[in-house]
């Protein structure tokens, strides 16, 4: 936005930011929010503290004690936004987001900074890393929250720790950790989701799995191709086990001796009949610049191996392949019922595109990989503070657009803008049953190549932005499906 476009907005963007004054003790605090909001919306090239307030012709330290020291609640902040979008934008079709982003940091002095994987650099480098939730309907997407990753490093180093202002009691914590505590954090605040979607950093730990299960959430997960299972459930018994056939023995759940032991995704695609030989149907996912995004799918329902190495409860598989690049190989499980259509997980597995975009926008629009500083706070409310000029931008960029709202319960074709999907090969998209040994497909087989693993994080290339191209769908063969 330019500065006739930011005046123009003026009237809007005050009405919008008094949806959050009892998040201030003051007026003054109030009014260095719309100063840092103002300039994190105006077309400034650094939007770091010193830069917004020269922009506003306020004294630099100002805002700094705003971001640092000021008496004003940064939690509750966010918990307004979140209830601002749970009255706004609540849908049946909203998607939870799941993913991290990467800020590069030259230093030692930001919270939170070591030598990791940084997405943005594509590298190991220098960098904090944090972990989101986004929200998305049809094609409005923003950000809920964010939690700070703090390395091993800095929690067992609690000097430097306290340093930096990061309270003792925030320690050590795995990202699927921080994943679910944003995720009930959400929920509390009147946030509901019909699905979350995560990538395999996240899909690879059964407990996160596990605990979204027991909260009745469902999800559509990528897994590594080592997630392992059985599409053919094998029998478990509880007989008293006594080993070399001595002893009280001990009853506990087991397989059956003899049973097939468990095999990753892969090994099942590449080697068990029942998938091997299932044939691949095309989708076409989304539009782009350089025409449809095409991926052939094969859908099945598998039995994932739990902690004990007993059958857990079954669930989607879907194996994913880029019509245009048959290395790269995607495999996600989904908990939805078992009668759920291929359609609707592929709408969800696919939809990622709305966080990327959201930390595209935050990045290059409002500067939220510019701060500075060297507070814990200052840190976590310099967050907070761009997501809700996020929050903003996303709203005026709806009401621009106009609602097109879909109308099927899950997002439409197009990004969400129209009917959902729609099978146009005539032939039967629904996961083959878990059933006994012996029954394979009898369908020709198909080889597959292996993906080459990669590192979690959002952001691994710089891609050009994705645009709607509804010019190219001529070149779309017949025999497949419509899924985004």
């Amino acid at each position: 936005m330019d500065a006739t476009q930011i005046r123009q907005l003026q009237p809007k963007l005050r009405k919008y930011l008094k949806q959050f004054r009892d998040c201030f003790s003051s007026r003054k605090s109030r009014g260095h929010l719309h100063t840092f909001v103002q300039g994190q919306l105006s077309n400034l090239d650094r939007k770091s503290v010193e830069p917004i307030a020269l922009a506003a012709d306020v004294p630099p330290r100002t805002l700094q004690q705003f971001l640092n020291s000021l008496a004003w609640d940064q939690e509750q902040l966010v918990d307004t936004l979140q209830g601002l979008v749970a009255r706004d934008h609540l849908s049946p079709r909203a998607i939870g987001l799941i993913d991290e982003t990467s800020c590069p940091k030259k230093g030692d002095q930001t919270p939170g900074v070591q030598r990791q994987w940084c997405g943005a650099a594509g590298k190991t480098d220098n960098c904090v890393v944090t972990v989101h939730l986004g929200y998305a309907v049809d094609e409005f997407h923003c950000l809920l929250g964010n939690e700070l990753y703090l390395p091993k490093s800095w929690a067992d180093d609690r000097a430097r720790c306290r340093q930096a202002h990061i309270p003792d009691e925030i320690d050590y914590r795995p990202k699927w950790r921080m994943a679910l505590e944003l995720f009930d954090r959400a929920r509390a605040n009147g946030v509901l989701f019909r699905y979350l979607v995560f990538d395999e950093g996240y899909g690879s730990k059964p407990e996160f799995l596990r605990e979204l299960q027991t909260r009745e959430q469902r999800y559509v997960a990528e897994v590594p191709r080592t997630f392992s299972g059985w599409l053919d459930a094998p029998p478990v018994t509880e007989r008293l086990f006594r080993r070399g056939g001595r002893g009280r023995g001990r009853a506990r759940p087991r397989l059956v001796a003899g049973s097939a032991a468990a095999q990753g995704v892969e090994y099942h695609l590449n080697w068990t009949p029942a998938l091997k030989a299932r044939s691949w149907i095309k989708w076409r996912i989304k539009d782009t610049q350089r025409g449809p995004l095409v991926w052939q799918v094969k859908h099945v329902r598998l039995v994932p191996k739990d902690e004990r190495g007993l059958p857990g409860q079954p669930l989607h598989l879907i194996v994913a392949c880029n019509v245009l690049d048959p290395t790269e190989v995607k495999y996600f499980v989904s908990n939805a019922p078992a009668d759920t259509p291929l359609s609707e997980l592929l709408l969800v597995a696919f939809s990622r595109w709305h966080i990327e975009r959201c930390f595209e926008d935050q990045k290059t629009e409002l500067g939220f990989d510019h701060f500075e500083g060297r507070s814990y706070l200052g840190l976590k409310r310099h967050q907070a503070v761009t997501a809700v000029s996020h929050l903003f931008l996303a709203q005026v960029q709806q009401a621009l657009r106009g609602e097109k709202p879909g109308t099927d319960g899950v997002p439409g074709a197009h990004r969400g803008s129209g009917c959902g999907a729609l099978l146009v090969t005539g032939q039967d998209s629904r996961p083959s049953p878990v059933r006994g040994r012996g029954h394979a497909d009898r369908l020709l087989p198909t080889t597959q190549r292996r993906r080459p693993s990669q590192p979690h994080q959002d952001n691994r290339a710089k891609n050009p932005r994705v645009r709607h191209q509804t010019n190219r769908l001529a070149a779309l063969p017949v025999e497949s499906g419509l899924a985004l």
